[in-house]
Protein backbone atom coordinates (compact mmCIF):
# COMPACT_ATOMS: atom_id res chain seq x y z
CA UNK A 1 0.00 0.00 0.00
CA UNK A 2 2.82 2.46 0.98
CA UNK A 3 4.42 1.78 -2.73
CA UNK A 4 1.10 2.37 -4.26
CA UNK A 5 0.85 5.87 -2.65
CA UNK A 6 4.44 6.76 -3.41
CA UNK A 7 4.36 6.11 -7.00
CA UNK A 8 0.87 7.97 -7.06
CA UNK A 9 2.19 10.82 -5.62
CA UNK A 10 4.39 10.74 -8.15
CA UNK A 11 2.80 11.03 -10.63
CA UNK A 12 0.68 13.87 -9.45
CA UNK A 13 3.62 15.51 -9.04
CA UNK A 14 4.75 14.57 -12.41
CA UNK A 15 1.37 16.39 -13.36
CA UNK A 16 1.89 19.11 -11.77
CA UNK A 17 5.15 19.63 -13.64
CA UNK A 18 4.12 18.47 -17.18
CA UNK A 19 0.71 21.60 -16.47
CA UNK A 20 2.81 23.58 -15.36
CA UNK A 21 5.94 23.62 -17.85
CA UNK A 22 3.30 23.21 -21.02
CA UNK A 23 1.28 26.20 -19.85
CA UNK A 24 4.37 28.12 -19.34
CA UNK A 25 5.85 27.57 -22.89
CA UNK A 26 2.17 28.21 -24.30
CA UNK A 27 1.75 31.48 -22.00
CA UNK A 28 5.21 32.80 -23.10
CA UNK A 29 4.67 31.50 -26.76
CA UNK A 30 0.96 33.54 -27.08
CA UNK A 31 2.78 36.72 -26.36
CA UNK A 32 5.09 36.59 -29.28
CA UNK A 33 2.31 36.23 -31.73
CA UNK A 34 2.40 39.89 -31.64
CA UNK A 35 5.51 39.62 -34.15
CA UNK A 36 4.55 35.88 -35.54
CA UNK A 37 1.34 34.77 -37.05
CA UNK A 38 2.44 31.04 -35.87
CA UNK A 39 2.66 31.92 -32.50
CA UNK A 40 -0.63 33.88 -32.18
CA UNK A 41 -2.28 30.67 -33.17
CA UNK A 42 -1.60 29.54 -29.47
CA UNK A 43 -3.11 32.58 -28.42
CA UNK A 44 -7.41 31.23 -28.76
CA UNK A 45 -5.95 28.49 -26.19
CA UNK A 46 -5.21 30.81 -23.69
CA UNK A 47 -8.45 29.91 -21.20
CA UNK A 48 -6.84 26.10 -21.62
CA UNK A 49 -3.11 27.41 -20.87
CA UNK A 50 -4.39 29.58 -18.13
CA UNK A 51 -6.46 26.16 -16.71
CA UNK A 52 -3.23 24.25 -17.01
CA UNK A 53 -0.96 26.73 -15.16
CA UNK A 54 -3.76 26.84 -12.46
CA UNK A 55 -3.98 23.56 -11.92
CA UNK A 56 -0.07 22.76 -12.35
CA UNK A 57 -0.03 25.44 -9.40
CA UNK A 58 -3.04 23.84 -7.08
CA UNK A 59 -1.37 20.23 -7.31
CA UNK A 60 2.34 21.34 -6.79
CA UNK A 61 1.33 23.31 -3.64
CA UNK A 62 -0.89 20.35 -2.59
CA UNK A 63 1.66 17.46 -3.31
CA UNK A 64 5.41 19.07 -3.59
CA UNK A 65 7.78 20.09 -0.56
CA UNK A 66 10.29 22.32 -0.60
CA UNK A 67 12.27 23.22 -3.91
CA UNK A 68 10.64 21.37 -6.10
CA UNK A 69 6.92 23.00 -4.48
CA UNK A 70 8.40 26.53 -5.56
CA UNK A 71 10.13 25.49 -8.59
CA UNK A 72 7.23 24.12 -10.43
CA UNK A 73 4.74 26.96 -8.66
CA UNK A 74 7.27 29.27 -9.97
CA UNK A 75 6.83 27.63 -13.30
CA UNK A 76 2.81 27.74 -12.90
CA UNK A 77 3.06 31.09 -11.65
CA UNK A 78 5.29 32.31 -15.03
CA UNK A 79 2.07 30.49 -17.29
CA UNK A 80 -0.92 31.88 -15.36
CA UNK A 81 1.22 35.67 -15.40
CA UNK A 82 1.60 35.53 -19.14
CA UNK A 83 -1.79 34.49 -19.86
CA UNK A 84 -3.58 36.62 -17.62
CA UNK A 85 -1.68 39.74 -19.01
CA UNK A 86 -2.50 39.11 -22.46
CA UNK A 87 -6.55 38.26 -21.55
CA UNK A 88 -6.61 41.38 -19.14
CA UNK A 89 -7.67 44.13 -21.90
CA UNK A 90 -10.71 41.58 -22.72
CA UNK A 91 -11.93 40.75 -19.50
CA UNK A 92 -11.84 44.34 -18.02
CA UNK A 93 -13.72 45.41 -21.33
CA UNK A 94 -16.61 43.46 -20.14
CA UNK A 95 -17.00 45.55 -17.04
CA UNK A 96 -18.28 48.72 -19.64
CA UNK A 97 -22.11 49.22 -19.00
CA UNK A 98 -24.55 49.16 -21.23
CA UNK A 99 -25.45 52.84 -23.33
CA UNK A 100 -28.51 54.73 -22.87
CA UNK A 101 -29.50 55.91 -26.23
CA UNK A 102 -30.83 59.34 -26.61
CA UNK A 103 -34.47 59.56 -26.14
CA UNK A 104 -36.54 59.07 -28.89
CA UNK A 105 -33.26 57.07 -30.47
CA UNK A 106 -34.35 54.07 -33.09
CA UNK A 107 -33.56 50.82 -31.64
CA UNK A 108 -32.03 47.68 -33.75
CA UNK A 109 -32.43 43.91 -32.31
CA UNK A 110 -29.90 41.64 -34.38
CA UNK A 111 -28.81 38.15 -34.30
CA UNK A 112 -25.41 36.37 -35.61
CA UNK A 113 -25.69 33.14 -35.68
CA UNK A 114 -23.73 30.52 -37.13
CA UNK A 115 -26.22 27.67 -37.79
CA UNK A 116 -23.89 24.81 -38.62
CA UNK A 117 -24.39 22.83 -42.21
CA UNK A 118 -25.03 19.98 -39.31
CA UNK A 119 -27.34 21.13 -37.22
CA UNK A 120 -29.49 18.81 -35.36
CA UNK A 121 -32.49 20.05 -34.60
CA UNK A 122 -33.74 22.52 -37.44
CA UNK A 123 -37.05 23.25 -36.34
CA UNK A 124 -36.16 23.92 -32.61
CA UNK A 125 -33.62 26.12 -34.02
CA UNK A 126 -35.82 27.96 -36.11
CA UNK A 127 -38.83 28.34 -33.88
CA UNK A 128 -36.09 30.06 -31.15
CA UNK A 129 -35.07 32.86 -34.17
CA UNK A 130 -38.71 33.30 -34.84
CA UNK A 131 -39.78 33.93 -31.57
CA UNK A 132 -36.40 37.08 -31.01
CA UNK A 133 -38.59 39.03 -33.13
CA UNK A 134 -34.94 40.01 -34.55
CA UNK A 135 -35.22 43.24 -37.16
CA UNK A 136 -31.89 42.37 -38.57
CA UNK A 137 -30.36 38.10 -38.96
CA UNK A 138 -27.29 36.89 -39.87
CA UNK A 139 -26.45 33.22 -40.42
CA UNK A 140 -23.49 31.54 -41.47
CA UNK A 141 -23.49 27.55 -42.41
CA UNK A 142 -26.91 27.84 -44.11
CA UNK A 143 -26.84 25.04 -46.01
CA UNK A 144 -27.28 20.91 -45.39
CA UNK A 145 -29.34 20.15 -42.25
CA UNK A 146 -29.48 23.88 -41.44
CA UNK A 147 -31.33 24.42 -44.92
CA UNK A 148 -34.98 24.54 -43.06
CA UNK A 149 -33.70 27.27 -40.75
CA UNK A 150 -33.26 29.72 -43.52
CA UNK A 151 -36.97 28.58 -45.09
CA UNK A 152 -38.28 29.40 -41.95
CA UNK A 153 -36.53 32.83 -41.98
CA UNK A 154 -37.18 33.75 -45.48
CA UNK A 155 -41.53 33.10 -44.49
CA UNK A 156 -40.89 35.55 -41.74
CA UNK A 157 -38.50 38.35 -43.10
CA UNK A 158 -39.95 40.05 -46.29
CA UNK A 159 -36.54 40.86 -47.22
CA UNK A 160 -33.47 39.02 -47.99
CA UNK A 161 -30.00 38.93 -49.52
CA UNK A 162 -30.36 36.64 -53.06
CA UNK A 163 -28.05 33.79 -53.14
CA UNK A 164 -26.19 33.65 -56.81
CA UNK A 165 -23.47 31.26 -55.64
CA UNK A 166 -23.42 27.98 -57.92
CA UNK A 167 -22.95 25.71 -55.25
CA UNK A 168 -25.13 27.87 -52.50
CA UNK A 169 -24.31 30.47 -50.54
CA UNK A 170 -22.72 30.45 -46.71
CA UNK A 171 -23.86 33.61 -45.21
CA UNK A 172 -27.56 35.15 -45.61
CA UNK A 173 -28.63 38.18 -43.96
CA UNK A 174 -32.42 38.74 -42.96
CA UNK A 175 -34.14 42.06 -42.64
CA UNK A 176 -37.40 43.89 -41.35
CA UNK A 177 -36.27 46.66 -43.62
CA UNK A 178 -36.23 47.35 -47.50
CA UNK A 179 -32.54 45.98 -48.83
CA UNK A 180 -31.95 48.34 -51.60
CA UNK A 181 -28.36 47.12 -52.46
CA UNK A 182 -26.08 43.88 -51.57
CA UNK A 183 -23.51 41.72 -53.16
CA UNK A 184 -21.79 38.17 -52.15
CA UNK A 185 -18.14 37.69 -51.54
CA UNK A 186 -18.13 34.16 -52.96
CA UNK A 187 -17.46 35.72 -56.79
CA UNK A 188 -15.05 37.93 -56.07
CA UNK A 189 -11.98 35.37 -55.97
CA UNK A 190 -10.54 37.42 -53.14
CA UNK A 191 -11.04 34.55 -50.24
CA UNK A 192 -13.74 35.75 -48.21
CA UNK A 193 -17.14 34.12 -47.56
CA UNK A 194 -20.07 36.46 -47.10
CA UNK A 195 -21.97 38.72 -48.12
CA UNK A 196 -23.02 42.66 -47.57
CA UNK A 197 -26.61 44.25 -47.56
CA UNK A 198 -27.53 48.11 -48.08
CA UNK A 199 -30.73 48.37 -45.65
CA UNK A 200 -33.39 51.55 -45.98
CA UNK A 201 -33.44 52.53 -42.26
CA UNK A 202 -36.02 55.39 -40.82
CA UNK A 203 -33.54 56.86 -39.60
CA UNK A 204 -30.88 56.34 -42.57
CA UNK A 205 -29.40 53.52 -44.37
CA UNK A 206 -26.87 51.50 -43.33
CA UNK A 207 -24.80 48.72 -43.97
CA UNK A 208 -24.60 45.20 -42.61
CA UNK A 209 -22.00 42.96 -43.49
CA UNK A 210 -21.48 38.90 -42.53
CA UNK A 211 -18.67 37.08 -42.66
CA UNK A 212 -17.41 33.53 -42.29
CA UNK A 213 -13.91 33.29 -41.72
CA UNK A 214 -11.50 30.22 -41.74
CA UNK A 215 -9.52 28.86 -38.66
CA UNK A 216 -6.78 30.58 -37.98
CA UNK A 217 -4.43 27.44 -38.01
CA UNK A 218 -2.32 27.25 -40.42
CA UNK A 219 -1.72 30.59 -39.56
CA UNK A 220 -1.72 33.13 -42.88
CA UNK A 221 -5.03 31.99 -44.21
CA UNK A 222 -7.24 33.96 -41.38
CA UNK A 223 -4.80 37.30 -41.59
CA UNK A 224 -5.20 37.54 -45.19
CA UNK A 225 -9.37 37.29 -45.04
CA UNK A 226 -9.33 40.13 -42.71
CA UNK A 227 -7.30 42.34 -44.42
CA UNK A 228 -9.76 41.48 -47.64
CA UNK A 229 -12.68 42.22 -45.45
CA UNK A 230 -11.15 45.65 -44.37
CA UNK A 231 -10.30 47.06 -47.86
CA UNK A 232 -13.51 45.58 -48.83
CA UNK A 233 -15.99 47.38 -46.47
CA UNK A 234 -14.30 50.68 -46.42
CA UNK A 235 -15.96 52.04 -49.25
CA UNK A 236 -19.02 52.27 -46.56
CA UNK A 237 -20.35 54.89 -44.48
CA UNK A 238 -18.43 54.15 -41.11
CA UNK A 239 -20.20 55.80 -38.89
CA UNK A 240 -23.28 53.62 -39.18
CA UNK A 241 -21.43 50.23 -40.60
CA UNK A 242 -22.71 47.01 -38.60
CA UNK A 243 -19.66 43.65 -39.42
CA UNK A 244 -20.91 40.65 -37.44
CA UNK A 245 -19.55 37.22 -38.73
CA UNK A 246 -18.37 33.87 -37.33
CA UNK A 247 -14.43 35.33 -37.24
CA UNK A 248 -12.64 32.18 -35.89
CA UNK A 249 -10.59 34.21 -33.50
CA UNK A 250 -11.00 34.90 -30.12
CA UNK A 251 -10.43 38.72 -29.12
CA UNK A 252 -7.13 38.13 -27.07
CA UNK A 253 -5.38 36.97 -30.19
CA UNK A 254 -3.12 39.58 -31.67
CA UNK A 255 -4.39 39.04 -35.03
CA UNK A 256 -8.22 39.86 -34.16
CA UNK A 257 -6.84 43.05 -32.11
CA UNK A 258 -5.07 44.02 -35.56
CA UNK A 259 -8.47 43.79 -37.56
CA UNK A 260 -10.06 45.85 -34.65
CA UNK A 261 -8.28 48.88 -35.14
CA UNK A 262 -8.28 48.35 -39.35
CA UNK A 263 -12.15 48.23 -39.63
CA UNK A 264 -12.09 51.02 -37.44
CA UNK A 265 -15.68 49.84 -35.41
CA UNK A 266 -16.05 49.06 -31.95
CA UNK A 267 -16.54 45.34 -31.50
CA UNK A 268 -19.45 45.25 -28.90
CA UNK A 269 -18.91 41.35 -28.22
CA UNK A 270 -16.89 41.17 -25.25
CA UNK A 271 -15.04 37.91 -24.23
CA UNK A 272 -18.53 36.44 -25.33
CA UNK A 273 -17.83 32.80 -25.48
CA UNK A 274 -20.20 31.30 -28.42
CA UNK A 275 -18.24 27.63 -29.51
CA UNK A 276 -18.32 24.92 -28.60
CA UNK A 277 -21.71 24.51 -27.59
CA UNK A 278 -24.02 21.36 -27.46
CA UNK A 279 -23.00 18.33 -29.45
CA UNK A 280 -20.88 20.03 -31.21
CA UNK A 281 -19.08 16.69 -33.03
CA UNK A 282 -20.58 13.05 -32.92
CA UNK A 283 -18.83 11.62 -30.48
CA UNK A 284 -18.42 15.27 -27.98
CA UNK A 285 -20.53 17.62 -26.19
CA UNK A 286 -19.54 20.81 -24.31
CA UNK A 287 -21.03 21.51 -20.99
CA UNK A 288 -20.33 25.54 -21.84
CA UNK A 289 -18.55 27.31 -24.64
CA UNK A 290 -14.91 28.60 -23.89
CA UNK A 291 -14.19 30.81 -26.69
CA UNK A 292 -15.79 34.11 -28.05
CA UNK A 293 -14.91 33.51 -31.87
CA UNK A 294 -18.57 35.29 -33.42
CA UNK A 295 -18.28 38.79 -32.65
CA UNK A 296 -20.21 42.19 -33.47
CA UNK A 297 -18.74 45.59 -34.75
CA UNK A 298 -20.58 48.85 -35.12
CA UNK A 299 -19.65 52.41 -35.60
CA UNK A 300 -20.48 55.21 -33.15
CA UNK A 301 -23.12 56.09 -34.78
CA UNK A 302 -24.58 53.08 -32.47
CA UNK A 303 -24.98 53.07 -29.12
CA UNK A 304 -24.92 49.18 -26.96
CA UNK A 305 -28.14 48.69 -25.40
CA UNK A 306 -27.86 45.12 -25.17
CA UNK A 307 -25.50 41.60 -25.73
CA UNK A 308 -26.60 38.51 -24.70
CA UNK A 309 -25.56 34.76 -25.48
CA UNK A 310 -28.53 32.98 -26.66
CA UNK A 311 -29.14 29.51 -25.52
CA UNK A 312 -28.20 25.78 -26.59
CA UNK A 313 -29.77 25.33 -30.05
CA UNK A 314 -28.77 22.31 -32.95
CA UNK A 315 -25.71 24.29 -33.75
CA UNK A 316 -22.04 23.89 -32.45
CA UNK A 317 -22.39 27.66 -32.08
CA UNK A 318 -24.41 29.95 -29.73
CA UNK A 319 -26.55 32.56 -31.50
CA UNK A 320 -25.33 36.47 -30.08
CA UNK A 321 -28.38 38.72 -29.53
CA UNK A 322 -26.90 42.47 -29.88
CA UNK A 323 -29.43 45.41 -29.59
CA UNK A 324 -28.28 48.97 -30.90
CA UNK A 325 -29.79 52.19 -30.22
CA UNK A 326 -29.46 54.78 -32.94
Amino acid sequence: MRLILHLANLLVRGTALMLALTAAVAGLACLGGAFSDQLDALTHGAPVWLACGLGGLALALAFSRDGERKAIAGIALVAVVAVVALMAPELISTLDRPEKPARGAATMKLIQFNAWAENHDPEGTATWLLAQNADVVIMEESGGTAWPIVRALRGAYPYGIPCRAKYGCDTRIFSRWPIVESHSFYGDGRGLVGAWATLRHPRGDFTVVGNHFVWPIPAGNWQRQSRTLAAAVARFPKDSLIVTGDFNSTPWSWSLRRQDQALGLRRRTRALASWPSGAFTRVMKAPFPILPIDHVYAGKAWKTVKVERGPVLGSDHRPIVVTLGR
